[in-house]
C-alpha cells in the first residue's frame, strides 16, 4: 500500500497548525457551535493525512473547506436520520399497531424468506448473521472459518435474491 508523501504531510501539518482555529471557527458557525466541530475539524485532517494523492500550498485550502463541509453535510444528514428514527420509535406502541400494519411487516417478511430461499443454505446462513445478528462480513469470515471474499460474495448473493423478491414493494 503506498503511504503519503512526506511532502504532503508536512504541508497539511504547516496548515493545521496555523489554521486549526479557523477552521474550527467556520465550522462551529455550521453546527451552531456543537462540540462536534472538534471532531470534524479533527477528521478533516485525518483525511488529508491519509490521502495518497498530492497536495500542494495551493490547492490545501479549498481541499479543507470542501471536506469540512462535506463532513458538516454528512452530520446532518445522519441527525436528521436518527432523529425520524428515533421519533418514529418514541412514536410508535405495540399496542397502536394496526391489523395492516402487522400484515404489511408479515407480507415483507414472507417475501424476504422466499427470497433467500432462492440461494444456498451457507448464503442464507451469511445473510442472516449479517442482518439479524449485526454481524461484519470479517466478523462472519472469523466465525465461519471462511475466506473475506468468499463470505462477501455469499453475502451478495443473498442480497440480490432479496432484493428481486421485494421488487413488488418498492
Amino acid at each position: 500500500m503506498n503511504k503519503p508523501d512526506p511532502a504532503t504531510t508536512d504541508v497539511v501539518e504547516a496548515y493545521y497548525a496555523s489554521h486549526r482555529d479557523e477552521l474550527l471557527a467556520f465550522v462551529s458557525s455550521r453546527l451552531g457551535g456543537a462540540a462536534v466541530a472538534e471532531d470534524i475539524v479533527q477528521d478533516v485532517f485525518i483525511r488529508l493525512l491519509t490521502c495518497y494523492k498530492m497536495i500542494t500550498e495551493i490547492t490545501l485550502p479549498a481541499l479543507v473547506y470542501t471536506i469540512a463541509c462535506r463532513l458538516v453535510s454528512d452530520y446532518y444528514r445522519r441527525r436528521h436520520s436518527r432523529d425520524d428514527y428515533e421519533h418514529y420509535l418514541k412514536n410508535t406502541d405495540a399496542a397502536d399497531a394496526t391489523a395492516e400494519s402487522v400484515l404489511s411487516i408479515r407480507e415483507i417478511t414472507e417475501q424476504l424468506e422466499r427470497g433467500l430461499a432462492r440461494v444456498p443454505e451457507n448464503c442464507r446462513e451469511v445473510y442472516r448473521m449479517h442482518i439479524y445478528g449485526g454481524m461484519k462480513v470479517a466478523e462472519i469470515s472469523a466465525r465461519l472459518g471462511d475466506g473475506y471474499k468468499s463470505v462477501e460474495h455469499r453475502l451478495g448473493a443473498a442480497r440480490k435474491a432479496v432484493r428481486q423478491a421485494l421488487k413488488r414493494y418498492a
